[in-house]
């Protein structure tokens, strides 16, 4: 089998595998293919792809070539025409949102997998390409909000007198909200921290955090760890106990998102004009509408002394082990739809396999998918 691994767009500076992780294609008798400089910006050299094992080639050869075709962002409009029936593509396809794509996927008969919605089960932990990258997105959300506030971060004796701690306020205690509290508690900085869930208390107290409680939170576990929608009576408490704390923080760092759905509105304009002038706010929700009212998608603004960062792509920014995480978690996919000796075997029994599969023989095979596509509200 040969497997293609296609060069990301100008923005994005991760590739989708670097050498290493065609090494290990190698040893599962997998040839492979790898766009001309796809790992540039992460890296990583042709010369260090050929050495790994893989052949160069332009993107319409690789196309071309490939069975199987890997990438990190959806296709492009060009990469759609190259590809034929039959082939089978890898990537972040964003299907809730994305639906004429997954429309264009079935119509050209090209077998396609969504490495954001694999099933959320213990199995598929080593393939979760979404809590790897929350990781990076978390981390980098504390060092750019570090950056920006025009104060320090840890408490400070001084000849000059004591310099207090900051405070930071985190929205959402998943993946991304953790290692957020873990690197502001490193930092020095006091941590308080909002969720839903009231599970992940013991999570958010073990690595220093401080765990904000609202009475009357809805649980569901069959969400997988994630979010759910809450009663309107709910809202309101949370509105209020995430006012009054984000007034007193210097930094506010928004996390929450719910999978298929506009991310919830958590940091109204009226908290946020309420804040402290030079606080800043990160909402790595941004690209799903954002947690905070006045956040901007892919901007920085300043709103009544308050910086807003909307970046939803922090992973972007730490391109070298953004993309090892990322081709890690690709591998490990990759061993249930490929045989020892290195041929495609796509089996539908695996519920691994199977939900992860949005379109397959010119049908949407996602059931959640297609619902979206039909034109339910999410």
């Amino acid at each position: 089998m040969i497997l293609g691994i296609l060069k990301e767009t100008k923005d994005e500076r991760r590739v989708a595998m670097l050498p290493e992780s065609v090494a290990a294609l190698i040893k599962m008798n997998v040839s492979v293919i790898v766009e001309n400089d796809a790992g540039l910006s992460a890296f990583a050299s042709n010369a260090d792809y050929e050495s790994a094992g893989a052949k160069m080639d332009t993107k319409e050869n690789v196309i071309q070539k490939s069975e199987v075709l890997v990438k990190i962002n959806p296709p492009t409009d060009a990469e759609k025409e190259l590809m034929t029936e039959g082939k089978v593509f890898l990537a972040v396809l964003n299907p809730y949102f994305n639906t004429d794509l997954v429309k264009d996927l079935a119509a050209k008969n090209i077998t396609s997998f969504s490495l954001d919605v694999i099933p959320r089960t213990s199995r598929a932990q080593a393939m979760d390409i979404l809590s790897s990258m929350a990781t990076v997105a978390g981390y980098k959300a504390v060092l750019t909000a570090a950056n920006t506030l025009p104060k320090f971060f840890p408490m400070f004796m001084t000849a000059a007198g004591t310099i207090t701690p900051a405070k930071v306020l985190i929205l959402g205690a998943g993946v991304a909200g953790l290692q957020a509290i873990a690197t502001s508690r490193k930092l020095g900085a006091v941590v308080e921290v909002f969720d839903v869930r009231a599970a992940v208390k013991e999570e958010v107290t073990g690595i220093g955090g401080k765990f904000i409680e609202v009475e009357g939170a809805s649980d569901d576990k069959a969400a997988g760890g994630y979010a759910v929608e809450q009663s309107e009576e709910f809202k309101q408490k949370q509105a209020q106990a995430i006012h009054d704390h984000a007034v007193k923080s210097d930094v506010v760092i928004c996390t929450a998102q719910i999978p298929g759905k506009k991310a919830p509105l958590l940091l109204r304009k009226a908290t946020v004009e309420a804040m402290k002038s030079g606080s800043v706010i990160i909402d790595i929700a941004a690209s799903t509408g954002g947690n905070c009212e006045v956040t901007k998608n892919n901007e920085t603004i300043v709103h009544n002394g308050v910086t807003v960062i909307g970046n939803s792509f922090l992973a972007v920014d730490m391109p070298s082990d953004a993309s090892k995480m990322f081709g890690k978690n690709v591998i490990n996919f990759l061993k249930l739809i490929i045989t020892k000796e290195g041929n495609l075997n796509l089996n539908w029994e695996d519920d691994i396999v199977k939900g992860t599969a949005v379109t397959h023989n010119k049908e949407i095979v996602h059931e959640r998918v297609r619902s979206v596509v039909a034109g339910s509200k999410y």
